[in-house]
């Protein structure tokens, strides 16, 4: 069984509100669909952020794919390794780690998807087996206001949610009105906030003794991803456990962030990564360190939430509430399976592969809106 041909399409699926956090505003997701077809009649799926341009995160997974002509799905490591040396390595950018994870990551799932479709199992039996029946996330709210957000957390907490997470480092007055009326909607639920870089080291001191009071169970990346110093300095005065986040992409991140003792939990995606085997030698180190792995989300649709749902489960140190993106989109790229979360909950995603079906009409439709944002831009 070898790999005869990998091919891409470019989506757009608008989000049913705008997503508001600390860089800024963010109307939709785009993504890369990667398509690796096997010479046996099997097709595995993956998708790569088209971050900060979908067309330039194509052109690199088309140069990538080449490499795989003629393997099998089965060589996935070797493969990405080549990859990354080809585009990045050999060509004397060397320091391109985070880009080149984020554009590998959507061939990276395809060929996993691949390689369980042929065994005929789920992606989670090849990585040695699911340790839990369930994967638990956290209620996601959103709102331009903090009334807004506020709202919609009550909405999450009614749902079964035990744990709500919210985007603050939009200034401070907006982030205090948020704390406090998130907690005052949420009532003993557990509540985490997520200031993305926005604070350098004064700044995080005087919002954690604010927000303190209102019982916030972690602060994620509060400083700027530059400097693990910075990040340690806040973890060492805080009194609120602390998270990284953008300052981990990689295996050896998580490492430097181990030994510094620079937070208290890692957040971290299999678009940060760039590959399974990579995500899961991350989640590695921070075991040995004592710390939880909290799956991260990007602008996504359900094919990574199955791929990241799978692999989590695999994880002894997963965390207890993990990031959920699909509540964003206005309609899901995924059939089936159902990825609507009960009490917070998904049950440990079945295969083969990673085991979703694409819904054909969605993608169509995904595919002319990319079209007419990219001829309007041009």
């Amino acid at each position: 069984m070898k790999i005869t041909t990998i091919d891409t399409k470019l989506l757009r699926i608008p989000y049913k509100e705008p997503f508001h956090w600390a860089q800024g505003v963010i109307d939709a997701a785009h993504v890369v669909l990667v398509c690796v077809h096997t010479d046996d009649g099997v097709t595995g799926y993956g998708e790569s952020v088209g971050s900060a341009s979908l067309t330039a995160v194509q052109s690199f997974i088309h140069e990538a794919a080449r490499l795989c002509i003629g393997h099998t799905p089965f060589e996935v490591t070797r493969l990405m390794r080549d990859a990354y040396q080809h585009l990045f390595a050999a060509r004397g950018n060397c320091s391109a780690r985070r880009f080149g994870a984020l554009v590998l990551a959507g061939l990276d799932m395809a060929l996993w998807d691949a390689a369980g479709k042929v065994a005929g199992r789920a992606v989670h039996e090849l990585l040695g087996g699911a340790v839990r029946e369930t994967v638990r996330y956290f209620g996601f709210p959103q709102g331009d206001t903090a009334e807004d957000v506020a709202r919609d957390a009550k909405n999450w907490s009614d749902a079964g949610c035990d744990v709500i997470y919210v985007k603050i480092g939009r200034g401070e007055a907006l982030d205090l009105a948020i704390v406090e009326q998130v907690r005052a909607a949420i009532g003993n639920k557990r509540l985490r906030v997520d200031a993305n870089e926005a604070w350098d080291v004064l700044t995080a001191q005087r919002m954690i003794r604010a927000i303190s009071a209102s019982g916030i169970e972690f602060l994620e990346q509060p400083t700027s991803s530059d400097s693990l110093s910075a990040l340690a300095q806040v973890k060492t005065a805080s009194v609120i456990p602390i998270a990284a986040d953008q300052l981990v992409f990689t295996p050896e991140d998580v490492y430097a962030v181990c030994c510094a003792r620079a937070a208290d939990l890692i957040v971290l995606g299999l678009h940060e990564t760039g590959s399974i085997s990579r995500f899961c030698k991350a989640a590695a180190i921070a075991e040995v360190a004592g710390l939880n792995v909290c799956l991260h989300g990007l602008y996504e649709t359900g094919i990574t939430t199955c791929a990241s749902n799978q692999v989590g489960a695999t994880l002894e140190n997963l965390d207890d509430g993990n990031q959920y993106m699909n509540h964003l989109l206005v309609e899901d790229i995924i059939l089936h399976p159902n990825l609507k979360l009960t009490r917070g909950q998904l049950p440990t995603l079945g295969g083969p592969g990673f085991g979703f079906e694409l819904d054909w009409d969605a993608v169509a439709r995904a595919e002319e809106a990319a079209s007419k944002l990219l001829q309007h831009s041009s």
